[in-house]
């Protein structure tokens, strides 16, 4: 469970609250390939098949999806033309190529889940990105009612509201399932959906993919220095800091990452991790592949909806939607969590990929770079000095208790 600010049981209203209750059912270090387990399903790093039984199965979505069409029928009082019998068809744009493994097939698992829990009342139809709007469009087009839907990341919008990015990914912030407590549990998503309000917009959680690599470098890292004008794909937060030690972030759609590094117009970049790392083929532009990912230690993707589509929709349908995302969102940390593994293992044992530990000296740097920024973000806007004292007040309360939990426990492991 999140960990929340206060004490007891939550109820429904607490995990679901827009909606009715939901039916229940020093220097690099090159890591030797001999410490790193064995792949066991290779095949599975190459793509995904979107068939439907695919998509329902496994984190428990047949069932959710299963139970929540038992309410989809018009109960008395329900309102909206779909709670009488009409048939809705919304559109999602997403910020990801389509059916990219993880982010691309976690926004078409969203839609088919709506539709299939709706019995078809609302059919969710997902257009990539680029093939309705470009990848940094998203948000401006779900705001305008061009789509009902986006799927996307939070921090590629600090253009539009300073406080975006901390609810998705803060350098040297909470993890996935610290941003899940933060966000279910501990405020977090209430004061998202107060900044996202005058925009139109109704967020939810939509997708994890757990602690990222730190990024792909065309030539190795071996002090501080070598970040100096180095040109490097990094969006959000993580950008700022790099600028403070030296760096020339710029922010590229994913879809042209590759063709970037190989031709030599930016030097590095970072993306997500080894399972979409490997499907991008960013290998073979950069050889040398850096850890940890201090940039984005929990990345949280959000499904943005139209705020006057979503408040359109009977109680039933809201439901779904809220539940639906919800499901997603933990079914794509799992995926995460399952594939990273397999695809490190490809890279390092069959497309000899240098796998390094960022040095002492340049973690440390970034680590006060990263204090300065945030604190200048929080000083300068109102909204993100919220956000930023309530996570770090929540990241507080759980570095406490994994001090006793989670890494109390990987120290006895072994």
């Amino acid at each position: 469970m999140g960990l929340g600010s206060g004490t007891g049981a939550m109820n429904s209203r607490e995990l679901y609250p827009l909606a009715c209750p939901p039916v229940t059912s020093g220097r690099s270090r090159i890591m030797p390939a001999a410490k790193i387990r064995d792949r066991r399903n290779p095949a599975s790093i190459q793509g995904v098949t979107m068939k439907r039984r695919e998509l329902l199965r496994g984190a428990g979505l047949a069932a959710v999806a299963g139970g929540l069409a038992a309410c989809a029928p018009q109960r008395d009082g329900a309102t909206g033309g779909a709670a009488s019998g009409e048939r809705l068809q919304w559109k999602m744009v997403t910020s990801w190529p389509t059916n990219f493994p993880g982010l691309g097939t976690g926004a078409a698992k969203l839609a088919e889940m709506i539709t299939a829990a709706s019995s078809g009342r609302l059919t969710v139809k997902v257009y990539g990105a680029g093939e309705l709007v470009p990848a940094f469009e998203v948000f401006d087009a779900v705001s305008r009612g061009t789509a009902e839907m986006g799927h996307s990341a939070a921090y590629y919008w600090k253009g539009k509201a300073a406080a975006a990015p901390f609810f998705c990914a803060v350098p040297f912030g909470l993890n996935a399932q610290e941003m899940n407590g933060w966000l279910y549990s501990g405020g977090g998503l209430e004061l998202w959906r107060e900044l996202y309000a005058p925009f139109g917009l109704v967020p939810f959680p939509a997708g994890n993919t757990g602690v990222q690599l730190a990024g792909w470098f065309r030539k190795p890292i071996d002090s501080l220095a070598d970040l100096k004008g180095l040109k490097m794909r990094i969006p959000g937060l993580g950008g700022e800091v790099m600028a403070r030690v030296g760096a020339a972030p710029v922010n590229v759609p994913g879809g042209e990452i590759f063709s970037a590094l190989q031709s030599g117009a930016i030097d590095a970049a970072e993306w997500v991790g080894p399972y979409n790392d490997l499907a991008f083929g960013l290998h073979r532009a950069a050889k040398n592949c850096y850890f940890p990912g201090w940039q984005e230690p929990g990345p949280t993707l959000e499904c943005m909806v139209n705020q006057a589509a979503f408040e359109a929709l009977p109680a039933d349908l809201k439901a779904i939607v809220e539940t639906c995302c919800r499901a997603v969102n933990d079914a794509m940390l799992a995926e995460y969590t399952a594939r990273n593994q397999q695809a490190l293992d490809a890279l390092v044992r069959e497309h000899g990929v240098q796998l390094r530990q960022l040095p002492d000296d340049v973690l440390l740097a970034l680590r006060k770079a990263a204090d300065k920024v945030l604190e200048e973000v929080a000083a300068a806007d109102p909204m993100a000095r919220r956000a930023f004292d309530s996570m770090r007040a929540f990241q507080a309360q759980a570095k406490a208790w994994h001090a006793v939990s989670e890494e109390a426990y990987y120290a006895v492991r072994g």
